[in-house]
């Protein structure tokens, strides 16, 4: 039995909100996903899933299908799914990016080792594979060609991250591209097969798609801007962890356009530098070229391209006020 509260479809403008979506999906999800042998192996790859998160992707799928038509079963098994992706993702980025801490916790290789987090997250990618297995012939084939086409793309950002930390100048909008690939893709493409399950027509589906797109790249300047200025304590996460890993942020692309040629040159001599001063450094340089303000402004103007889109999806406006909010929200977040 569906644990959902009943909706009449004649009243189908009765829309649940993130936080009970949230519930609800954390409901179903919280559970053990992997045996029990080996278990240090099944022990690393579930103990991600335990140490927080905010579920936004699987839940963002949720409320697509409800835009569109009362949620599916279908919807919770694909929600699963892109929550597992989502978790192998961070476990191998974890291990390249060498980062001590997610959500507060020591991550999976800096607890259980490098060989062990590998695997923890391969078994992950395939419990993904596992639960889209569940769904639907119907729906399979749509669902199963876009999350393998996010998927890769997912991958193909976080190579090109990796390839950008080694030069010393990045184009900005070849910056954009990697970040919509890396972060961007897997938003858009958790709205979109949450549209497909709801039985969205292509233009709609597109417009979800776009809005999705648009707020992940919006997300993740505000992701750096928290690296950089935000309260560790409060974000789960190191301050300047993407300084010390060399990162071309938007911060940092911003800045190599707008310091001085002395400035620039102190930028790129910390470049080699692994002591943890290097922080203190790099952010008097960000603050001084005012490129946490310039954060801000361009935020806004991707979040505004993905209201755009929102707005065009046509199905009656109380049926985006969910999404929007949680869009709102996102932007004004400080963890």
């Amino acid at each position: 039995m569906s644990i959902l509260p009943s909706v009449d479809n004649h009243n189908k403008n009765q829309l649940q909100s993130f936080s009970r979506l949230s519930l609800i999906f954390e409901g179903k999800f919280k559970k053990r996903h992997f045996p029990q042998d080996p278990p240090r192996l099944y022990d690393a790859a579930q103990y991600l899933l335990t140490v927080g998160g905010k579920r936004i992707r699987p839940v963002m799928c949720l409320m697509a299908n409800e835009m569109f038509d009362t949620i599916k079963e279908d919807a919770y098994e694909v929600a699963a799914a892109i929550e597992l992706f989502h978790n192998f993702t961070l476990i191998h980025d974890d291990i390249m990016d060498r980062a001590p801490i997610r959500r507060g916790k020591p991550t999976v290789h800096t607890k259980f080792g490098e060989p062990t987090a590998l695997l923890a997250g391969d078994v992950m990618l395939i419990a993904a594979y596992e639960s889209l297995n569940r769904i639907s012939a119907e729906y399979l084939h749509a669902i199963l060609n876009l999350f393998n086409s996010t998927a890769k793309k997912v991958c193909e950002g976080q190579q090109l991250d990796m390839e950008f930390e080694k030069l010393d100048q990045v184009n900005f909008d070849d910056y954009v591209k990697m970040i919509s690939l890396k972060t961007s893709v897997l938003l858009a493409g958790s709205l979109q097969m949450g549209a497909i399950l709801g039985g969205a027509g292509a233009g709609n589906q597109t417009h979800l798609y776009e809005f999705g797109k648009n707020l992940g790249i919006a997300f993740q300047v505000q992701d750096d801007y928290l690296d950089a200025f935000g309260n560790p304590e409060k974000f789960g996460k190191k301050q300047g962890g993407d300084i010390m890993a060399n990162k071309k942020t938007f911060l940092w692309l911003k800045t190599m356009e707008t310091a001085s040629a002395q400035q620039k040159n102190k930028l790129k001599q910390l470049l080699s530098c692994n002591d943890v001063k290097k922080i203190e450094e790099v952010l008097s340089i960000y603050k001084s070229c005012k490129v946490d303000n310039w954060a801000k402004e361009l935020k806004q103007k991707y979040f505004s391209v993905a209201m755009d889109h929102l707005e065009e999806i046509a199905v009656v406006s109380i049926r985006k006020k969910p999404l929007q909010r949680l869009a709102e929200y996102l932007m004004e977040r400080d963890v």
